[in-house]
């Protein structure tokens, strides 16, 4: 069986409410799958996708129909350039529930918003939860609790809105958010994430969000992130950090922690300017070639190991790498 707790926070500072689903226990399997993809959001004329999304959406569902998914993690700047208007903004069809048809994606996706979300309603995208069977978005912030099924192991994540915590950004300037709106917002995110990962006892602990820690590509390692969150990816024991906002595929091992950037839902960018940012013999994977039409990530995670696997929406894999359970 499979336990998934959503811990969301109301726009009033109070105690969180938690909600669960129960999956299907018919199953002999021993282990979690799911799908992690970044900056998928179309377009906002017609006809609303690039041909990276679709290459990816159809690559996705061939991948969660032959080697499995779960959920999928949505990692932000769902719709360009300035997210959606409403509930009811044709987006939502448009570049979402009518690029992402195979079945095998009618599973939960949860949701985080990147910066050009923030551009627009962020709270409609979470509205939006309750018109979607499979759109979870409960709150800016929150997190998921699996039990790893007919086993003893667990999975924790994370997800976090790293635009209420660090600010906005503008990609056609430099890039680089402009510190938070709120300073309370942000060091209330920032106390929240903090107590829940010292408290967390989770064989593994993924946070997720949409800036990058580490990049070498445009937007570059993010110093808001450096500061406020990687000090705590590593005193807690973190598993991997997901995210996106760069536009490709990028792998980073530092301070025993796994740096995952899947950015290629939407567009490619082969773009390596900040290479020499990024602290040495860290990367062990970029890949930004047109040729690869898009990607995502896949991952495993049973009650040993988590296993990482970077595939192109051409339909092959490009990198794979392991990841221990947290030792606590």
């Amino acid at each position: 069986m499979i336990t998934i707790f959503l811990i969301t926070l109301p726009v009033v500072l109070c105690s969180p409410p938690s909600f669960s689903v129960l999956e299907d226990e018919g199953t002999n399997r021993s282990s979690i799958r799911f799908l992690v993809v970044g900056d998928w959001g179309g377009l906002p004329n017609a006809p609303f996708i690039t041909p990276v999304e679709w290459a990816t959406a159809q690559e996705m569902g061939r991948t969660a129909e032959q080697l499995g998914a779960d959920f999928v993690l949505a990692l932000g700047d769902n719709f360009y350039y300035r997210g959606v208007t409403s509930v009811d903004d044709p987006r939502f069809q448009e570049t979402f529930e009518n690029v992402f048809t195979a079945k095998s994606l009618n599973i939960p996706w949860y949701v985080v918003a990147g910066n050009h979300d923030h551009a627009g309603s962020v709270r409609a995208q979470i509205q939006y939860s309750k018109m979607s069977r499979r759109w979870n978005f409960p709150y800016y912030y929150y997190e998921l609790k699996f039990h790893i099924p007919h086993t003893n192991a667990t999975l924790h994540v994370l997800m976090l809105d790293t635009v209420l915590l660090c600010g906005n950004t503008d990609d056609f300037q430099d890039g680089t958010p402009s510190g938070p709106a709120s300073s309370v917002l942000a060091n209330h995110q920032l106390l929240w994430l903090q107590e829940r990962m010292q408290s967390s006892t989770a064989d593994f602990l993924l946070v997720a969000g949409h800036y990058p820690v580490w990049s070498v590509s445009k937007h570059g390692p993010t110093d808001c992130l450096l500061r406020r969150l990687r000090p705590l990816l590593v005193k807690y024991k973190a598993t991997a950090y997901l995210c996106g906002h760069d536009h490709n595929l990028q792998y980073f091992q530092e301070s025993s922690v796994g740096y995952v950037v899947s950015g290629a839902g939407n567009f490619i960018d082969p773009d390596m300017r900040h290479r020499n940012s990024v602290p040495r013999d860290s990367l062990k994977f970029f890949t930004g070639k047109s040729s690869t039409l898009g990607g995502f990530a896949h991952m495993e995670v049973t009650d040993k190991k988590l296993t990482v696997t970077f595939i192109q929406a051409r339909g092959t894999s490009l990198y794979r790498t392991v990841l221990p359970k947290r030792n606590l």
